[in-house]
């Protein structure tokens, strides 16, 4: 039965297939591995694939899985698209592919080796002068870098595509920071937990081993004393379009996930700034485009790089995958000498097809691309200029005529290639079965003299018909991809037993690192205690609903005013010249709740805390980064939100999982630096917070039912009603609840604990001196603290008779918020002053990289 709902399936996509398609061989069978699939699909049903597809949407945005898209309208983060269909290539077929991409990685190996060394491929005309030395690519400072592996090109990835002849083609080069390898790996995860079905009938072989092979050869490139160098994944930060994928990948490899600012060059090494002091690089896995590597001779205006990178490698003290420089090989126009340079480097074909090209630098060809446009693509030979590819069978005769003319106006320039007609392959769109255009992006490590490539990769195909859109930037979608055999394979990875462990390196904590953890713990903590206390004051609202026109409660006025002097948004409630703002106090809560661009508002203080997490996401685990992505749903809930209650219910969700967020990374996170300083964070937030609720509410004494009401809110805020009720019952005193909330060592919302746990997260820190002394941070807390012992309820409750106002309650407190203020700016001194942040450039340089997937 189901062999025969397969053959209907199979005979249904059929008819929708209108060029050669992957399921088909070329004489019109249904492929026996394709066939198995079907199978499978057909079991499942087309009801519970598209349920499936639906779970596959919700794990990747569980996972946090992005592309991000610059310039776009809805901020730049972009769900990362896989289609439930996998894409299915059989091993035999898949061990001729090797042998071509193996070859091609040797051979622009040896290109790049030649272009920087003897350009024997120049100086004998097989390659054209003007491809090298006029191309953004080639970088002069590199010419005398020679790295410990004979293969300079250490990672390099492809993009193929079935051409017209049924054979694999090479569409593209990628060189200088190939991406993919990670969005490949994390589509393989996600689809093994969603189809299980799938590994019963089809036997695939597994990615892993290459990132073994990287890991190995990664471990050889670090000096010879030391067996496990100390290796960062450089990233432009998490602007980058890709930058999910920096961290996943440097998470899984277990490297150190660093920016350009957190490296230096000293005394002839690279040296990484963690807040445990400077710990010597060995190898860095670079992300950043070559021309941003090295300010001091390369791009003078980068931010991302490391100011005299390039002659530490000259030195031979650091090892960078890939080196920079490697991206002139990535030039379009070197496709059309790809032969002749085979020929010559290694004496052999080329065993991969390329599509056809044409360089304009040369009259022959020239003459050609100008009598062929309307049904040639034109490409710049520099990828690097942002020239977007132009199809001649879709331009007018006058767009061709303007082509014309630019491209004469510098022939050289530009390119041509064949438009050839691809593939398709089967993909799940609107819920039906349809063939679509896709190719294949497969990764290859070298291990010093050969290449082991990826058993898999990432295809992308294009969500439009007929089209081959397959760029993620333009909405492509992406696939696993499946090297299957007819049985099961075994697999035996090499494993690598290091002679020393003594010189170990965990992942550094890097002082970029640090002050982001500090102020995680922070935004985190505010961002608490603010939607804590507007849901007692929107509670205390709705119990005394006023009309317009009465005034309002004393009480709810002096609630509404300590808002205003907990999110610092002044005048707000504070304004004596507009009574109404407290007669009618909702537009203003509104602001403060639901308005992103008010600065201390609750979306504000949202935007704030998840911006500072991505920074450090590689320290969340995927429980964590799921909660952080209900907290971000719970961001447009709250726009959303136009009624009180919608606004209290979504604050209420927002705090649960706030709540969430924290006690997932106590249990979670290391008993380390990090979590030490994101303690003292949230600690020092909540002291400045308790503090700014207990002046507002009590350094101005009211009648002792307002001061009552009072006393009950700022116990209920701060989770101390229940206790305080326990022990004295019905009785309200401010003198007990003042030394409840002071000196109360056993509960965690007063300041004598919080003080003291603040105390305890600063002696777990590095010590830059003597250990036994205290720091000026330290020194700072226990000032804070004495005052706090040496507080006296009886004689701070005074207040003067005429002007009602606590002294000294209220000059205490400022004394102790000034202190803890003050706690930040010494620990920037001591920890985060080395870490420099340019907030103004890199919203716009690190988005330049062209390894766009």
């Amino acid at each position: 039965m189901i062999e025969d709902l397969s053959l209907s399936l199979l005979n249904s996509y059929k008819k929708t297939i209108n060029s050669y398609d992957e399921v088909i061989d070329q004489n019109g069978q249904v492929k026996p591995h394709w066939r198995s699939l079907f199978d499978t699909l057909e079991s499942i049903g087309m009801e519970e694939l598209e349920l499936r597809n639906q779970e596959i949407i919700n794990k990747l945005k569980e996972n946090g899985v992005t592309y991000n898209v610059y310039n776009a309208d809805n901020g730049g983060n972009r769900a990362w698209k896989l289609d439930p269909i996998p894409f299915l290539i059989h091993q035999k077929e898949w061990q001729n592919i090797e042998k071509g991409i193996k070859q091609r990685a040797h051979l622009l190996d040896l290109i790049l080796r030649d272009i920087y060394g003897p350009q024997l491929l120049i100086k004998k005309n097989i390659i054209p002068a003007e491809l090298v030395f006029d191309n953004s690519g080639f970088l002069l400072p590199c010419f005398d870098i020679k790295q410990k592996l004979q293969n300079q090109l250490l990672i390099y990835a492809c993009d193929m595509a079935r051409g017209p002849d049924g054979k694999m083609w090479l569409l593209d080069n990628r060189t200088q920071s190939p991406s993919g390898s990670g969005y490949a790996l994390e589509n393989r995860t996600v689809m093994a937990k969603v189809f299980p079905e799938l590994n019963k009938n089809i036997y695939r072989n597994r990615l892993s081993p290459y990132f073994n092979h990287l890991q190995q050869t990664v471990a050889t490139l670090g000096n010879i004393s030391n067996e496990n160098p100390n290796v960062v994944y450089l990233t432009p930060g998490a602007g980058n379009e890709t930058y999910f994928e920096h961290v996943y990948l440097s998470s899984y490899l277990g490297y150190t996930l660093v920016q350009g600012s957190d490296l230096l060059v000293r005394d002839g090494f690279v040296w990484l700034k963690s807040i445990d002091g400077l710990e010597r690089v060995d190898v860095i896995i670079r992300r950043v485009d070559d021309e941003w590597c090295d300010p001091l001779e390369l791009r003078q205006n980068s931010l991302l790089g490391v100011p005299g990178l390039l002659q530490v490698m000259r030195m031979g003290n650091v090892a960078v995958v890939n080196p920079p420089g490697t991206s002139v090989v990535e030039n379009y126009g070197l496709l059309a000498f790809m032969q002749n340079a085979c020929k010559f480097l290694l004496d052999e074909p080329l065993l991969m097809n390329s599509v056809a090209t044409w360089w304009c630098g040369q009259p022959r060809e020239l003459n050609f691309v100008l009598s062929n446009l309307h049904r040639l693509i034109i490409k710049k030979a520099n990828r690097k200029q942002g020239f977007k590819s132009l199809y001649g069978r879709q331009m007018s005769k006058d767009e061709l005529e303007k082509l014309r003319k630019m491209i004469l106006q510098n022939p050289k320039d530009f390119v041509a290639q064949e438009e050839v007609s691809l593939s398709t392959t089967p993909s799940l769109i609107d819920g039906k079965l349809v063939p679509r255009f896709a190719a294949i992006r497969t990764f290859l490590v070298s291990d010093g003299n050969d290449y082991k490539v990826m058993q898999g990769g990432l295809t992308r195909s294009s969500p439009v018909k007929d089209k081959f859109v397959i760029s993620n930037q333009l909405g492509g979608l992406s696939k696993d991809t499946w090297i299957v055999t007819d049985t099961p394979t075994e697999h035996y990875e090499r494993i690598v037993v290091r002679k020393a462990t003594n010189n170990q390196h965990n992942n550094s904590l890097t002082s970029r690192n640090a002050e982001n953890l500090f102020w995680v713990g922070r935004l985190f903590e505010r961002t608490m205690a603010l939607t804590s206390f507007l849901k007692i004051v929107l509670d205390r609202l709705n119990e005394n609903v006023n009309d317009k026109g009465k005034k309002q409660q004393e009480y709810l006025v002096v609630l509404l005013k300590s808002i205003t002097h907990l999110t610092w948004s002044y005048p707000g409630f504070t304004n004596e010249e507009d009574d109404s703002i407290l007669e009618n106090p909702e537009p203003e809560l509104f602001s403060l709740i639901n308005d992103p661009r008010k600065v201390g508002s609750v979306a504000y203080n949202i935007q704030s805390f998840l911006r500072t997490s991505n920074q450090v996401s590689d320290k969340w685990n995927t429980d964590t980064r799921r909660i952080l992505n209900l907290i971000e749903d719970n961001l447009q809930s709250l726009r959303d939100s136009h009624s009180i209650n919608q606004v209290s219910h979504s604050l209420d969700r927002l705090y649960t999982r706030l709540f969430a967020f924290y006690g997932n990374i106590f249990e979670t996170l290391p008993r380390d630096s990090g979590f030490y300083l994101l303690e003292a964070g949230k600690n020092i937030e909540r002291i400045l917070s308790l503090i700014s609720v207990l002046r507002s509410a009590f350094s101005f004494k009211n009648n002792d039912e307002v001061e009552t009401v009072l006393m009950e809110a700022v116990l209920e805020n701060h989770h101390l009603l229940a206790q305080y009720r326990h022990i004295y019952k019905s009785h309200w005193s401010l003198v007990a609840v003042l030394n409840m909330v002071f000196l109360e060592t056993n509960l965690p919302y007063t300041l004598a604990y919080l003080l003291d746990a603040l105390s305890n997260c600063l002696a777990k820190l590095p010590k830059n001196i003597d250990s036994t002394r205290l720091n000026i941070a330290e020194r700072t807390v226990l000032e804070a603290g004495t005052l706090i012992k040496l507080f006296d309820a009886e004689s701070m409750i005074k207040a003067d008779e005429n002007t009602q106002y606590r002294t000294e309650l209220d000059k205490t407190l400022e004394q102790v918020f000034d202190l803890i203020s003050n706690v930040t700016g010494n620990l920037a001194s001591l920890y985060f002053n080395h870490s420099v942040i340019q907030h103004s450039f890199l919203d716009t340089i690190e988005k330049i990289n062209s390894d766009e997937i």
